[in-house]
């Protein structure tokens, strides 16, 4: 075996043209280039892979939420339909319209995902350094023509993008290099940073022209296909991914425990059928669940027993819950096994 021991290898261009595998090294398209979450559609804590019928703000697959100005127009469904993925991908997002719906001005029907602000800082946005970010995703639909999204902030700086589904129930790739926002507040905390928004329908109100950042709230791009429109038509999207740079690479395929530790960093469930349980006999009993991930924030949690007790110094690194009474405390049960999940999501 040899080993070469050096500080640098450079190419004939001081190292800025050398490429792997066609791509040119740098700090952006490497590992943790990608800022969308869970963009291979591969975690579904919530569902387990079933049909789901979303309410405004509700999530469907994890990190993916979705947002509804009217009941029961659309169905979410990991692999709706089964058909097969895009090479490289064994997920997708299935989205399947569940009426014939004549989208009204203040209407908005979408999917989307918000980014957290610690994750998007170093795009410098609202600075004149923002940089160039770019967007590629695979989507198959039963429709044609011209369909349309939304990058946007938690307050009122929006940029509209439209994309063309040429040929129906067909995998195609899509990408649309957006030019970084100088303007407008940015947030680079564990709040709101950024987000993307993948238009199904929407309204006047909520619509945008493409191409340029605009100083308003929008979901969808103008003149836009509805999905919602048909009925039974069918959107599956995958390989969601945002980078940094002017062009799309590859998708930045991660293992799957990172993966799902990365969404449960937002939201976190116990396997059906678990629960975790104190002692019993003492005065007070206490039992704490550590986290696969430490939360955005001090989670919401659910599905759990505490007789003469409560939940009690929860923290983003673990919950904690206690009984009164000699009695058990437990995570994921109460009267009879029950789902128990701690949420932070934004």
């Amino acid at each position: 075996m040899s080993t070469i021991a050096v500080d640098t290898i450079l190419d004939s261009n001081n190292g800025t043209t050398a490429s792997i595998n066609g791509t040119t090294p740098n700090a952006y398209n490497t590992v943790g280039k990608n800022r969308i979450i869970n963009g291979n559609m591969v975690i579904d804590q919530r569902n387990s892979g079933a049909s789901v019928t979303p309410t405004n703000g509700s999530y469907t697959l994890d990190r993916w939420i979705s947002y509804t100005s009217q009941a029961s127009k659309f169905t979410v469904e990991q692999d709706a339909g089964s058909v097969t993925p895009p090479a490289g991908f064994t997920n997708y997002l299935g989205v399947t319209s569940s009426s014939a719906y004549s989208v009204t001005a203040s209407d908005y029907f979408i999917i989307g995902q918000h980014i957290e602000g610690y994750n998007i800082a170093d795009l410098d946005f609202g600075k004149s350094t923002a940089k160039t970010i770019t967007l590629s995703f695979y989507v198959r639909s039963s429709l044609t023509g011209t369909f349309g999204g939304v990058l946007g902030n938690a307050g009122a700086r929006s940029y509209a993008f439209t994309y063309v589904v040429s040929s129906a129930n067909t995998w195609e790739q899509k990408t649309i290099t957006i030019p970084g926002d100088t303007s407008g507040t940015w947030l680079t905390t564990n709040s709101y940073g950024l987000t993307l928004y993948i238009g199904l329908g929407a309204g006047s109100t909520y619509s945008g022209t493409a191409g340029s950042w605009d100083s308003a709230s929008y979901f969808n791009a103008t003149g836009a296909t509805s999905v919602v429109g048909t009925s039974g038509a069918t959107f599956y999207i995958t390989g969601v991914q945002l980078e940094v740079g002017e062009s799309a690479t590859e998708f930045e395929h991660r293992p799957y425990d990172t993966e799902l530790k990365l969404c449960c960093r937002y939201y976190e469930q116990l396997p059906s059928g678990l629960a975790i349980w104190s002692s019993y006999g003492a005065t007070v009993n206490y039992v704490q669940w550590f986290y696969k991930s430490k939360k955005r924030a001090v989670p919401t949690i659910t599905g759990y027993q505490s007789p003469g007790g409560s939940l009690s110094d929860s923290t983003v690194d673990f919950g904690q819950i206690y009984s009164g009474g000699s009695n058990y405390a437990a995570f994921g049960y109460n009267s009879g096994y029950v789902t128990c999940s701690a949420d932070a999501e934004l």
